[in-house]
């Protein structure tokens, strides 16, 4: 079964956006403002890469989603970033419409073949555990029955930390909350063209049969100042402490993410 894991890195989408902008050129002034490209490059690399690169189970197709208007230097860097991940394709497109931008993205890397297909979302500042792929092969073999009498079924890894990097190291709480985009895949049956972006993430639950797996610590949620769910009046507010060493043992172990490394890059910052 092919694994596509889909994160959009910047990509100044026409809608997709909680809180949006009445004029694009201020979007784009958001969204490559230097503060938070600096930001978004020190989660990027010392959050969501890492696990990434040390999966259990290498083989599966990570796209990065990114404007054609993205600055020549965060391209290259970006690039560079990336270039040791054989997983990694970078993809880079004009504005378009949120959601048919990204399942046109998804489905120019999928294999049309006959096994189902597993898709993945996540933000730039979110991360997955190191046995993610590996446990959502094993799920997605233990539901192919299941699976088989359905176009979508989704798979929901639900146990992890909501986590802000800074320079003193992580501050985290744990949550168990469902649906969230961090370690929420889709089975897609060989025969469709749907793309887990063919639906809002909370919702579901209301769309097709989901199967929860809770045994084990498996996905990061990043909150920070620059996410987008954070720009509304409505955000929640989340407790955060940060980790001991225990803490930090329990990422390094799960995420392969080195706190010294966090410190590091966001000290510079």
């Amino acid at each position: 079964m092919q694994a596509i894991g889909l994160c959009r890195f910047s990509y100044p989408a026409i809608g997709g956006f909680q809180v949006d902008f009445d004029d694009f050129a201020e979007k784009l002034d958001y969204l490559y403002a230097p503060a938070r490209m600096e930001e978004r490059f020190a989660t990027f690399e010392t959050v969501t890469l890492p696990p990434l690169r040390a999966q259990t189970d290498p083989d599966f197709t990570f796209v990065v989603l990114i404007g054609d208007s993205l600055p020549d230097q965060y391209r290259t860097r970006l690039e560079a970033l990336l270039a040791d991940m054989p997983q990694a394709v970078i993809q880079s497109h004009p504005p378009a419409q949120h959601r048919p931008i990204m399942k046109r993205v998804i489905n120019s890397v999928r294999r049309m073949d006959n096994a189902p297909c597993l898709q993945f979302r996540m933000d730039d500042d979110d991360a997955v555990s190191v046995d993610f792929i590996a446990r959502l092969r094993e799920v997605a073999n233990d539901i192919r029955p299941l699976a088989a009498r359905r176009d979508v079924l989704a798979i929901d890894f639900n146990r992890g930390f909501i986590i802000r990097p800074g320079p003193l190291g992580v501050a985290a709480s744990e949550t168990t909350a469902p649906y969230q985009t961090a370690a929420l895949a889709m089975m897609v049956a060989p025969t469709s063209r749907h793309t887990i972006m063919n639906f809002a993430h909370n919702k579901l639950a209301e769309k097709m049969t989901t199967i929860t797996v809770t045994d084990s610590i498996m996905m990061l949620r990043g909150h920070n100042d620059f996410n987008d769910s954070r720009q509304g009046p409505h955000a929640r507010p989340h407790k955060l402490t940060l980790m001991d060493d225990t803490g930090e043992a329990l990422l390094f172990d799960r995420f392969a993410i080195d706190c010294n490394a966090v410190r590091r890059a966001f000290s510079a910052l």
